[in-house]
């Protein structure tokens, strides 16, 4: 490492977002009600305020909070807003947050989502977009996806499907175009400029495993076209494909994790903003592997990863005599090298990681 903090949660989250001016939220999950939600300000190093010497402030300060009467299974900042958007169980509706201004320590509810399906379906996967008018992406199936303007509550876009597969996670492609993976493995790409436009499954993954749950890492910030969207397994299957070529995986192997993996709750995948063919991969025990994928083709093979967070593992067993399990990793938006995970305990570690081989790309 070239450096590591630890800190210590209140309450675990399964949630690490960015919002403005480099804060942290988190948010609780483990109650069915008084789950607290805060936006933390990092130490000065996590801010790019480089110190000589001394670094007297070496933990996060809780800069404001909310009480959400729900569990947050996801969160996520509206972009260039006082904005957080949050989903979480018995249902698939959003609760909407805003960021009080600095002579306030609250975070505030303001409001709710409700979906066009209904009651009854499973918590909303999310994803948001900085656009003129603020939009949030919210679906739970492939049959309840659709558009909301953040402000206005307003309906953009309401997709159809004749399924009803369950998502694992969405995105934003561009302004006009969505990225929806299903826990069974199958991706779907979606236009927004077609009325009521009808999704399918248009994307099988191929892959030797079966009857194993997937999600999806994409490359934020980039030409989605040229870029390779990675899925993992809940088996440990990773595979990477070219939207435009979508027939076929650019490559295909099988990460060294625990098999099989307790549940996919907490898988996460994601890739470096910065380093090229670098990705995170967590969910499966106390552990973050780092992965360079350059040199990965499709012959299935077990991959090493170029570096092994293990910081959570050591957390020892808590009051159920389970060994910690990480729940989510985010990569720094300006700092290569450096992420941050949570895991099961309450723990949350800031590490910038060193490879002794040199760089990803």
């Amino acid at each position: 490492y070239r450096d590591l903090h630890t800190f210590e949660l209140q309450a675990p989250t399964r949630v690490i977002e960015w919002a403005q001016g480099n804060r942290v939220c988190v948010a609780g999950y483990g109650q069915s009600s008084g789950n607290e939600i805060l936006q933390l300000l990092p130490p000065l190093t996590l801010q790019g305020k480089e110190t000589q010497g001394l670094c007297p402030e070496r933990d996060f300060k809780v800069e404001c909070g909310g009480f959400s009467n729900r569990p947050v299974y996801s969160l996520k900042h509206v972009p260039h807003t006082s904005f957080l958007v949050t989903s979480g169980p018995p249902d698939s509706s959003l609760q909407l947050w805003q960021v009080s201004p600095e002579d306030s320590d609250i975070i505030q509810s303001v409001g709710a989502i409700s979906p066009k399906s209904g009651t009854g379906e499973p918590w909303a996967k999310i994803a948001t977009l900085p656009a003129r008018t603020p939009w949030v992406l919210h679906g739970s199936r492939l049959n309840n996806v659709q558009i909301t303007e953040v402000e206005s509550r307003k309906n953009i876009f309401t997709a159809a499907s004749g399924t009803s597969e369950e998502l694992s996670n969405l995105t934003f492609l561009d302004y006009n175009t969505l990225l929806l993976c299903c826990t069974q493995g199958h991706l779907c790409l979606a236009d927004i400029r077609s009325p009521q436009s009808h999704l399918e499954a248009t994307v099988a993954i191929p892959s030797p495993a079966c009857g194993e749950q997937w999600c999806m890492g994409v490359r934020e910030g980039s030409d989605w076209s040229s870029q390779p969207i990675a899925l993992l397994s809940s088996g440990g299957y990773l595979t990477l494909m070219d939207l435009r070529r979508i027939s076929e995986s650019l490559a295909s192997v099988k990460c060294g994790v625990p098999s099989p993996t307790p549940g996919a709750e907490f898988l996460c995948i994601s890739w470096a903003p910065a380093l090229q063919g670098c990705l995170a991969v967590s969910g499966f025990d106390g552990t973050v592997h780092l992965y360079d994928t350059q040199s990965w083709d499709t012959s299935s093979r077990e991959a090493q990863p170029i570096f092994l967070h293990r910081g959570h593992a050591f957390g020892g067993p808590g009051t159920s005599g389970t060994h910690p399990l990480v729940t989510v990793h985010t990569w720094h938006p300006q700092k290569p090298r450096t992420l941050l995970s949570a895991a099961s305990d309450g723990s949350l570690h800031v590490w910038d990681w060193v490879h002794p081989g040199g760089d990803c790309g």
